[in-house]
């Protein structure tokens, strides 16, 4: 521990979460311990005040019972989100940046933290790619649901006769790995660092210095960006997390991959294979395709009204 100020760092983050969790479960055993010795008095005084309290109790066990599923490895951790455009143009950008602005409602709602790291601004308008850490407990947890390709209908405000357009954009979703991870060791000597001045629409935000950071990974030609901090050494310390992210990724998808193929069940991902359609015109829909869930309220879910979608996704893979 003393030797290792950042492996201690990590050990006590680790406790300390597993207090306030142990400590969470002590405190609903001690209210059910308590509700029951009110109920045995059998005193009709009390009823109002027990079916409310049932009531609460029956609410709390539902979302603790539902967080229960959230027992993945890296669930419990941040996550990194990144957004890719697909094939549209104008449209297609403009739907990565409505996604990107939903998400980020999503994680404000939530009460987590949300920090774009690097954005690849549209010709036109919207986004080509952008990467958001998002800090909070169990952020990759809900998050891993959103991980696929999502399909937009709508009257295209781009073009000239307004004709109805389909646009679709890529959602990937990485864990924020700790440093000292076990099963992800990289060698410096693998990494390519390259150093440029972060782009934008300009103004006082846009450095005049080279800090925006490229690293690539030799053995695996992963190449990932960072732009928004103002320091060179920030910057690297995002690319690194990314980095980081992506090659768990990469080992996790080898190793999904190699059992499907065992089982003879393995199909390679398509394109065209999205996980949810968000249909504005002729009609208003959001389905998701995995699990039938679908709403009539789309810009409800525009504006980062996810969690029925997570959850059951969540609940349909389990």
């Amino acid at each position: 521990m003393w030797g290792n100020p950042s492996r201690a760092q990590q050990l006590m983050k680790q406790y300390n979460t597993l207090k306030t969790e142990v400590e969470s479960w002590r405190a609903f055993s001690r209210r059910l311990h308590d509700a029951f010795e009110l109920a045995q008095l059998d005193d009709e005084s009390l009823r109002a005040d027990l079916e409310t309290e049932v009531a609460s109790i029956e609410a709390e066990l539902e979302k603790r019972s539902f967080t229960a599923m959230l027992s993945g490895k890296y669930d419990h951790d941040s996550a990194i989100l990144a957004i890719h455009a697909g094939a549209g143009g104008t449209d297609s950008q403009d739907w990565a940046a409505m996604l990107q602005r939903m998400y980020l409602r999503w994680a404000e709602d939530r009460g987590y933290q949300a920090e774009i790291l690097d954005t690849t601004p549209g010709e036109e308008a919207g986004i080509k790619s952008s990467t958001i850490a998002v800090e909070g407990e169990y952020a990759f947890g809900y998050l891993r649901s959103e991980k696929g390709v999502h399909r937009l209908v709508r009257l295209s405000p781009f073009d000239a006769a307004h004709r109805r357009h389909t646009s679709f954009a890529l959602v990937e979703i990485l864990p924020q790995v700790a440093m000292d991870e076990a099963d992800i060791q990289i060698d410096p000597s693998e990494i390519k660092m390259d150093v440029f001045r972060s782009s934008g629409a300009g103004g006082q935000n846009v450095q005049k210095n080279a800090t925006a950071v490229r690293l690539t990974h030799i053995p695996t030609g992963i190449v990932v960006t960072c732009q928004n901090e103002r320091s060179q050494t920030q910057n690297r310390e995002f690319a690194m997390k990314i980095l980081r992210a992506r090659l768990v990724e990469l080992r996790q998808a080898e190793r999904e991959e190699e059992r499907a193929v065992l089982r003879g069940e393995y199909t390679k991902a398509e394109w065209g294979s999205q996980i949810r359609s968000y249909v504005l015109h002729p009609y208003q829909m959001v389905k998701d395709h995995r699990t039938d869930h679908e709403t009539g309220n789309a810009q409800s879910v525009l504006d980062g009204d996810l969690d029925e979608f997570m959850e059951a996704y969540l609940r349909s893979t389990k």
